[in-house]
């Protein structure tokens, strides 16, 4: 029997919009047999001519993980690009993809990423590179067959169903309609049933933040105009001035920030380790070094109550009024911390962050007593 002549076909040009629509309009092609199941052939690299050759625009794609992202090729793969070691041909080989297409990039083989399609090896540029930064986020190949995924799977672009995958021959991509893995391999599209498909793992039990450094030079404090917080009287209607003790107190909810660019995971028990700033008018002083459960993301809000109390002689017949008035500050402190994450497996991974501690503070709280005024309704002294 013949094979069908679309396993013939060159591969059209892949743009950003062309690589969202073919998920949609493509038909699921029919599976060479031949290359079923096959035991690459180890041979010298195969000739420019062999591999297809073609150029395209990527489709750029953003993971929900901070640190995991597709990043252009420059001339090397930067710090943290994912890789294996194939232990097949006994080289090491960088996840990459071009387009909606995974693959590998080899040094050796020249600036591509070569990725199967359609019964064939192709080999693209520029394309994109698999990085984890700092090795941040924890990654694992889990086992896959007949189109299977395990959860959190790495996925090619947002609107597709083409994964990132490997054998024991090397890397290239899982297709779910098509039920398989491809393997691109001296100019063929080999394909496998039982596969393994990269995954990031999500099972984390902490993120803590510590070692933050605070950078306060050039930082302008911000003075709000004073803000009254209770109000008070002291009467007299006796017919002799009376000394008289005022006390008000207030609740306050107070809000701290350690702003980021990283997102802290949802749903997970979340820290802080470090001085906390305590900002007046004229200086910004730290705390000993305290450690604090976030409230909600990367924000501390507790309860702080203030008291005053205020003396005052008070004429006959009048009352005097009080206040208390609190005199609040804030300012914008940049800082750079260390992060880490733990896994529930026990793992634990660190990475570098910066960002700006952001905080409204009352710095001082004072008893204000108003001008006294005579009773409207006091009855007169003899």
């Amino acid at each position: 029997m013949k094979l069908p002549v679309l396993l013939l076909l060159a591969l059209p040009a892949l743009s950003s919009a062309d690589s969202c629509v073919c998920e949609n309009t493509e038909p699921v092609p029919v599976l060479d047999p031949s290359l079923a199941d096959r035991v690459p052939e180890i041979t010298a690299l195969p000739s420019v001519a062999a591999i297809g050759n073609i150029s395209s625009s990527f489709t750029s794609f953003m993971f929900n993980q901070n640190h995991l992202e597709w990043q252009t090729f420059g001339s090397s793969p930067p710090d943290g690009s994912i890789s294996i070691y194939n232990g097949y041909v006994g080289r090491i080989d960088y996840v990459c993809k071009y387009g909606c297409e995974a693959g590998f990039y080899n040094p050796d083989m020249g600036p591509y990423c070569h990725y199967p399609y359609a019964g064939k090896e192709y080999r693209g540029s520029p394309f994109e590179i698999l990085v984890n930064k700092d090795n941040f986020e924890f990654m694992e190949w889990k086992d896959g067959s007949y189109g299977s995924l395990p959860q959190n799977s790495v996925k090619t672009c947002a609107n597709t169903d083409k994964y990132v995958g490997k054998n024991k021959f090397g890397l290239g991509k899982v297709h779910v309609r098509n039920e398989a893995f491809f393997l691109p391999w001296q100019g063929s599209e080999y394909w496998y049933k039982y596969y393994q498909v990269l995954t990031f793992n999500k099972e984390i039990s902490s993120e803590d933040i510590s070692d933050v450094k605070y950078k306060t030079d050039g930082v302008k404090i911000i003075e709000y105009p004073p803000e009254s917080m209770r109000k008070s009287a002291i009467t007299n209607r006796a017919c002799q001035p009376v000394t008289e003790t005022a006390t008000l107190s207030k609740t306050n909810q107070v809000e701290q920030r350690w702003d980021t660019s990283f997102s802290l995971t949802l749903g997970v028990k979340s820290s802080i380790t470090a001085g906390i700033p305590e900002i007046s008018s004229a200086s910004i002083e730290f705390s000993v070094e305290t450690t604090l459960q976030f409230t909600k993301g990367t924000t501390y809000i507790e309860s702080t109550t203030h008291t005053v109390s205020v003396q005052h002689e008070v004429p006959p017949n009048h009352s005097c009024g009080v206040s208390m008035v609190a005199y609040k500050y804030s300012a914008d402190i940049p800082f750079t911390a260390r992060l880490s994450r733990t896994y529930s497996n026990g793992e634990t991974t660190w990475t570098s962050i910066s960002g700006t501690y952001k905080s409204v503070q009352i710095g001082e709280v004072r008893a204000v007593v108003d001008r006294c005024e005579p009773l409207p309704d006091a009855r007169p002294c003899e």
